[in-house]
């Protein structure tokens, strides 16, 4: 919806990207929250129904201890759908609550922090980039956007598959 709108008024592209931030922003806050509310009600008897308890600890290790702002931030520069995150930040960050006392990393200020800096990135670069260069340029974007985005995703993975073998 964004580059649409940038290609139509390209003098207004920033503007579009700042309404886009804020809106992607405020949505995955009710995402954390929607996930941090469902958590003790629904969530937590299915993991101990499904034996997940310890895949949860591996979970909530990840995302509160070792890479969950770094999850976050790829999450929101990257294709991968954001809504995901967004709920599972708050699921962690519920379930370290419950079982530690804190959400460490994983509170919701840093979540929305990361998310306004990793969607304004995204949103801005791609505004700038057709504010720019027009349709020529958007055209370019949208062949290669969700390529440059799963690069980075594979990035993220291929450093954390080296922490896990050879750092730990």
């Amino acid at each position: 919806m964004l580059a649409p709108m940038c290609l139509a008024r390209r003098s207004h592209a920033l503007q579009y990207a700042a309404l886009t931030v804020i809106t992607s922003v405020c949505g995955a806050a009710c995402g954390y929250y929607l996930g941090y509310f469902i958590y003790d009600p629904y969530i937590a008897d299915i993991i101990t129904w499904l034996n997940y308890e310890s895949s949860m600890e591996t979970v909530r290790h990840w995302f509160t201890m070792k890479y969950g702002i770094l999850m976050i931030f790829i999450g929101a520069f990257t294709p991968v759908p954001y809504k995901v995150i967004a709920v599972t930040s708050g699921v962690v960050a519920a379930e370290s609550v419950a079982n530690t006392g804190s959400a460490g990393m994983l509170t919701i200020v840093n979540f929305l922090l990361v998310s306004i800096v990793g969607r304004g990135l995204r949103f801005f670069l791609e505004a700038g980039i057709i504010m720019l260069g027009g349709e020529r340029m958007e055209k370019a974007l949208r062949r290669y956007i969700d390529i440059i985005g799963w690069l980075c995703v594979a990035l993220v993975a291929l450093y954390i598959a080296y922490e896990m073998l050879w750092n730990e």
